[in-house]
């Protein structure tokens, strides 16, 4: 079950006795971890005398003899395992060996039918195997969290949620500006995206969150105020694009930020002009591109108006770039003859 809909299914449904919680984006786990913890106690203190943690390598009738005592100072007895053995890869072989194990099956019979003061709530980082059996029965008797590392191209089940918990919508202009500056960064942050939307709740009453309101909040990320750049070179508008240059160094954004997301972009357009080459287009270019479907389809545009060997030249002029200016043996003149050179686009 995707982030949002695990979260919805908290929030209207009744607590089940055994999840799952799995997946590469440590912000979704954490945040399905404390809800289902909110919901189990009303009183915050009590967690410490309920909740038991264990980790590692676990033996499966232990965790039995844990799951069938009943608390003494608590009124639920909850297990948080971390990082256990159970869930790990297995072969073939070893599935069929543990197909047979009678300690296993009395584990797998009991989070089917858990007491009703007892709690398990699995912690994986990382994908876990979903052949295995008690991926299998906890799935049908309980919750399975799947959270998938965030990327630009999903990051929309991220953002509805956001909004819903901030009590806020966007219109599209402001959806576009966000998807556009989301693309440019090369590592999402979904702990700092979520603190700027808190910090945006309380900047405005207004439901409506627009593209100004947007600018504002983000103004100060050199890749927010990167994009501008990128898009007047997406459009190849040579004299804005200068301009939007001039203003970052002086403004003390670093080049390596500048020489960084020129670099990609301008590999984004070659790859979008491959893949388009090959009948993938719109919003298909996508998951390729790892890119939002609104941004992907916009880029995919932009690079049908390149000739392929500007790209490339480019492409090479940039990897030169990157040493020159580390060693000091160029300025700022080799990034503004890339951006001229793009805008005009003569092969």
């Amino acid at each position: 079950m995707k982030f949002g809909d695990f979260m919805a299914s908290l929030q209207r449904g009744e607590l089940t006795h055994v999840y799952l919680l799995a997946g590469e984006e440590h912000y979704y786990i954490e945040k399905a971890q404390e809800r289902i913890l909110s919901r189990l106690f009303a009183n915050p203190q009590e967690q410490g005398e309920a909740i038991q943690k264990i980790s590692g390598v676990v033996d499966s009738d232990d965790l039995v003899g844990l799951i069938e005592t009943a608390p003494f100072f608590a009124s639920k007895n909850v297990l948080l395992l971390q990082d256990t053995s159970l869930f790990k890869d297995k072969n073939e072989g070893e599935e069929k060996k543990a197909g047979k194990d009678k300690k296993l099956e009395r584990l797998l019979a009991t989070l089917a039918d858990m007491p009703e003061f007892s709690y398990v709530i699995f912690v994986q980082n990382g994908k876990a195997d979903k052949r295995r059996k008690i991926y299998k029965t906890i799935e049908k008797n309980g919750m399975v969290l799947e959270a998938e590392a965030i990327r630009a191209w999903n990051i929309n089940d991220w953002l509805q949620g956001k909004l819903q918990t901030i009590n806020k919508d966007m219109d599209r202009e402001a959806m576009a500006y966000f998807s556009g500056v989301v693309s440019t960064m090369q590592t999402i942050s979904l702990e700092f995206l979520d603190r700027e939307f808190d910090k945006l709740a309380l900047f405005t009453q207004d439901r409506r969150i627009t593209r100004e309101l947007l600018e504002k909040v983000f103004a100060g990320l050199p890749e927010v105020s990167v994009f501008a750049l990128l898009d007047a070179i997406s459009e190849r508008k040579a004299k804005k694009s200068l301009q939007l240059l001039r203003r970052q160094l002086n403004d003390g954004t670093y080049f390596t930020v500048i020489l960084a997301l020129l670099t990609r972009h301008v590999r984004q357009l070659w790859q979008a002009q491959v893949l388009q080459q090959q009948g993938i287009r719109g919003k298909a270019l996508a998951k390729p591109l790892e890119l939002n479907p609104f941004i992907a389809e916009k880029l995919g545009r932009a690079a049908m108006q390149f000739p392929a060997a500007v790209l490339k030249r480019n492409m090479l002029e940039l990897i030169d770039a990157d040493y020159f200016l580390k060693t000091g043996q160029a300025g700022d003149e080799v990034l503004e003859h890339i951006v001229i050179d793009l805008c005009r686009g003569e092969a």
